[in-house]
């Protein structure tokens, strides 16, 4: 056990320890140790004293901080705001942690360092799901297709759920998912990906899909897979689908 059975391991080391992808890697592992304690740090580890050793779990052996405290070390390390957006959705997205179980660990330490992972919890409060969103924006408008709407619920003739696109425009009944490995990965992610296609295409909608990396590095090929799709959804008929709306469209 590390120093003598007294200290857990937090930060990025138990990130990926507890399975999230988008956790580093970042170098030193962090370890937490009690106040009264006195331990060196080195080149490969980071020894941080503290009033209130936070609650554990053993993973493999090893103790590990709890997931909000692990993940909220390690983010509060980094000055960058998408790897800190990305490892705060990933922890929400994969159920290892809830936005208010993070928001209170937040709320329960130092404000050292909080500023980027308060922005995102507020955006993950506000049911911001990838990173993308507002590049995705962009190349939409620069497609010049006609608007397309955030945070909609799309039924099917019989009034039956299809799904909620990231970007839907109503007057081509046409859905743009922007569809991350990050986010969608493992058997039960894959599964609610592939039933959703088949309900946009049972309806009749016609949908892009697109990867966050695409956005960023193929943003003409994207904009000409857009257009594409948008031609022919105005030459068939438009499906009987209705939409939904709630508090916030874009």
């Amino acid at each position: 056990m590390l120093t003598g059975g007294h200290g857990v391991i937090t930060g990025f080391e138990a990130a990926r320890r507890y399975g999230l992808r988008q956790a580093g890697p970042y170098g030193t592992v962090h370890v937490l140790i009690p106040q009264q304690r006195k331990v060196r740090s080195v080149k490969f580890a980071i020894f941080e004293r503290t009033i209130a050793m936070p609650d554990h779990r053993i993973v493999e052996g090893v103790p590990l901080a709890a997931p909000a405290r692990a993940v909220l070390d390690g983010v509060r390390r980094i000055r960058d705001l998408d790897p800190v957006r990305a490892l705060l959705i990933e922890t929400v997205e994969t159920g290892l942690c809830t936005v208010d179980e993070l928001s209170a660990e937040l709320e329960s330490g130092s404000r050292r360092g909080t500023a980027l992972p308060r922005a995102v919890l507020r955006e993950l409060a506000a049911e911001v799901k990838s990173v993308p969103e507002a590049a995705a924006l962009a190349i939409w408008k620069r497609a010049g297709l006609p608007p397309a709407e955030r945070n909609v619920r799309i039924l099917d003739a019989f009034g039956n759920y299809v799904g909620k696109p990231d970007s839907w425009c109503d007057e081509l009944a046409m859905a743009w998912e922007i569809d991350s490995y990050a986010f969608h990965f493992g058997r039960d992610a894959y599964r609610k990906t592939l039933h959703r296609n088949n309900r946009y295409a049972a309806a009749g909608i016609i949908v892009v899909q697109t990867l966050p990396s695409r956005i960023r590095d193929e943003p003409d090929k994207v904009i000409a897979e857009l257009r594409a799709a948008a031609e022919a959804a105005a030459r068939r008929p438009r499906p009987a689908v209705s939409v939904v709306r709630t508090d916030r469209a874009a």
